[in-house]
């Protein structure tokens, strides 16, 4: 029995909800473009922000509440970084940094664009010193899927560092911990297109990952790890789609449990008895410590709760967004 589809919609919701009256917590502030700026801090918050609705509104009817919110929240991402302008900027300042490239990759993956970045980026993608850059292979293979999406080359190249990752390895079971458990679950995010095209998994990762994900799923859970449970409950959501199989209840019920007064997820039970179970006086520690699990909850549910891309109407025909390089919504 997999978890009600009410629930997955009270995660969705209140996660969003909250992801929604923290926006400020999410704008690039005036060192966005210092070199020695906190990226970590700035575009990496902005960027998963960005990725979470964008397939979310992929993922969504336009009439759901849920996909008028997650719109929202990409059209404030797109405005902060003054309609991709700061991309080409950061590019110039930093031509063989891969996370402008990264960033950008999940906005234009909601159809905002901006064409002279990705000339740009495409020009410094041709260069040896691009491609030779050293990167662990998860890193690379997503990497790789920006490039894709940011029209550097076709969509479709068979990842040629797969076998490298630690869950391309198909390894012992037993070695799983949590620096494998947020690789793996990359690797398919990238490789399923965030969730999109689960089909692009390849069998011997599905058969895999039907037979260890549950028992590596409950041990996070009972260790009270909602970051990377979260994440793993988005892999279970998306293997599920290939397989037809469905995550237990209890897996979502005790993620359920773990949220705040207001629908957001601690990244564990650490920061429980860190911070406390409510927002004190410190906004910004309390939001570091909440707005990345809150997002993947929010990721999870609606993966796990989306109907299959045959049976979701088709999109309304896209015009044009306003104001500088904004390309179809």
């Amino acid at each position: 029995m997999t978890a009600p589809a009410e629930d997955l919609r009270a995660v969705a919701g209140t996660a969003l909800a909250w992801v929604d009256s923290h926006r400020a917590g999410f704008a690039l502030g005036e060192d966005a473009l210092a070199v020695d700026g906190e990226v970590d801090l700035s575009w990496k918050p902005l960027g998963e922000l960005a990725q979470v609705c964008a397939t979310v509104t992929r993922l969504t009817d336009p009439a759901d509440p849920l996909h008028a919110r997650a719109r929202g929240l990409l059209d404030f991402a797109w405005q902060e970084t003054h309609e991709g302008a700061l991309f080409l900027r950061l590019q110039r300042l930093e031509p063989f940094a891969t996370y402008p490239l990264e960033v950008y990759a999940a906005l234009a993956a909601a159809g905002l664009r901006h064409p002279a970045f990705e000339q740009a980026a495409a020009v410094v993608a041709r260069t040896r010193g691009w491609r030779l850059t050293e990167q662990d292979p998860t890193r690379r293979l997503g990497v790789l899927r920006a490039e894709e999406r940011c029209g550097v080359h076709p969509f479709g190249q068979a990842p040629p560092g797969l076998p490298q990752t630690w869950l391309g390895g198909l390894p012992e079971p037993w070695t799983f911990g949590r620096d494998a458990g947020y690789a793996l679950t990359h690797v398919v995010f990238h490789l399923s297109d965030w969730g999109c095209d689960a089909a692009a998994l390849p069998p011997d990762l599905v058969a895999y990952l039907s037979d260890w994900l549950p028992p590596w799923l409950d041990t996070c859970l009972e260790a009270g790890m909602w970051d990377l449970g979260g994440e793993l409950l988005a892999v279970a959501a998306i293997v599920a789609r290939t397989t037809g199989e469905s995550v237990p209840a209890g897996d979502w019920g005790r993620l359920l449990a773990a949220r705040g007064p207001a629908g957001e997820v601690p990244l564990d039970d650490r920061d429980l008895d860190e911070i406390g179970a409510a927002p004190g006086t410190d906004g910004d520690r309390y939001f570091l410590h909440h707005y990345h699990s809150t997002l993947m909850a929010a990721f999870a549910a609606v993966l796990a709760g989306a109907r299959p891309a045959a049976e979701r109407p088709a999109p309304a025909a896209a015009g044009r967004r306003p104001g500088g390089q904004g390309a179809p919504a």
